[in-house]
């Protein structure tokens, strides 16, 4: 998959296209789809529970911004796999079924879904990738810069070990699972900050993102590296980074390594906080969430200008070139910017933050 970035200027646009009324405008394309009324049906499959964020975050910015658009008269039919791919290809053709206007779709497996996508088009029905690139005939893509997200990790932990880090500082990389494209992506831009200036003492590609499947890996990688022999550890998200220090604790570790993640998941900030865990990746749901409600709701309703105006960015897919794209940047988070993140997002509020546990921490960093 080939990576673009997107320019300031041009994910500002898209985000304000709602509120300027260009997702009012029509386009004159031969391809575009009949023009439907506001009374639409946008189903929204997302892939699992363990990742707080879909029920927390995607799903009722989704639901907002689908009735925001519709006056109203539209409505979100949501699924979650609960990381079940056979779960979620029922679950999709249950939406074909049901004649779905359009489906969102983040793959639990992203090759395995194909055969899924492609009944969709035959159904007439499009089907836009969000946050994980499916395969099969899909009509558009949204997610974050996922080689982007990596190169986040894989550089603040080469920072949090200092100017002294070198060739012979052990690193564990416990990566997301094989059956999700983004993790590829991910372990790719880590490595590319990575490779030769720390060793990978050992790697693994997680199953499901699971937490205690993490804590598995991380339990072997201390009995065969040595607890005290470990520099830093690239967990992927911060789910998988929670199983890596409960296996640090475990094997009697006291004094953490510096331990990355990604999703910045509410009790990842605090152990942020608190020293545990060094960094998160923060990634805007709100921005990714109403952009992808937004493509959506112009695609169902041919509204073409639109439309080519949300999806300015080209990735390939192993079953499909040039597919309409938008990548949303993202950017590390540390103690040094929380405040300036998820805080002034409104993800969260200090006080959910600085709960009594985290008190004297936030003080510690001026977070009140």
């Amino acid at each position: 998959m080939r990576r673009i970035a997107i320019s300031v200027a041009a994910s500002t646009m898209t985000l304000s296209l709602a509120g300027c009324g260009m997702l009012n405008a029509t386009g004159d394309s031969a391809s575009a789809s009949p023009s439907k009324g506001n009374d639409v049906t946008v189903g929204l499959l997302l892939p699992e529970k363990a990742n707080t964020r879909y029920d927390k975050f995607d799903y009722p910015i989704i639901k907002s911004q689908v009735a925001e658009l519709t006056k109203n008269q539209g409505k979100v039919d949501y699924k979650n796999a609960n990381a079940d791919a056979s779960q979620q290809a029922s679950q999709m053709q249950e939406m074909i079924d049901e004649k779905a206007d359009i489906i969102l779709l983040d793959a639990v497996d992203s090759h395995g879904i194909a055969d899924e996508v492609k009944k969709a088009k035959d159904a007439g029905i499009p089907v836009i990738a969000y946050d994980r690139l499916a395969e099969g005939p899909i009509d558009a893509y949204i997610s974050f810069d996922n080689e982007l997200v990596g190169e986040v990790q894989g550089r603040t932990l080469l920072e949090a070990l200092g100017s002294g880090a070198d060739t012979s500082d052990k690193i564990v990389m416990v990566n997301g699972s094989p059956t999700d494209p983004n993790a590829k992506q991910f372990k790719e831009g880590a490595l590319s900050e990575l490779n030769g200036k720390v060793t990978i003492a050992k790697q693994y590609d997680t199953k499901d993102w699971k937490p205690e499947n993490a804590q598995a890996e991380m339990a072997q990688a201390i009995a065969e590296i040595g607890k005290g022999n470990i520099a830093g550890v690239y967990a992927a998200n911060d789910g998988m980074a929670g199983g890596v220090i409960k296996a640090l604790k475990a094997a009697g570790v006291t004094s953490l390594p510096p331990i990355t993640g990604q999703d910045a998941e509410l009790d990842a900030v605090q152990r942020i906080v608190s020293g545990e865990q060094y960094m998160s990746v923060y990634k805007s749901y709100p921005d990714e969430a109403q952009a992808a409600a937004q493509m959506a709701v112009a695609k169902i309703q041919g509204k073409d200008i639109a439309f080519d105006a949300l999806t300015q960015d080209k990735v390939d897919s192993p079953t499909q070139k040039d597919i309409p794209s938008k990548l949303v940047q993202v950017s590390a988070l540390t103690k040094k910017n929380i405040e300036g993140t998820v805080i002034a997002d409104g993800i969260y509020t200090v006080d959910d933050i600085c709960a009594p546990k985290y008190k004297a921490a936030c003080s510690a960093i001026g977070l009140k």
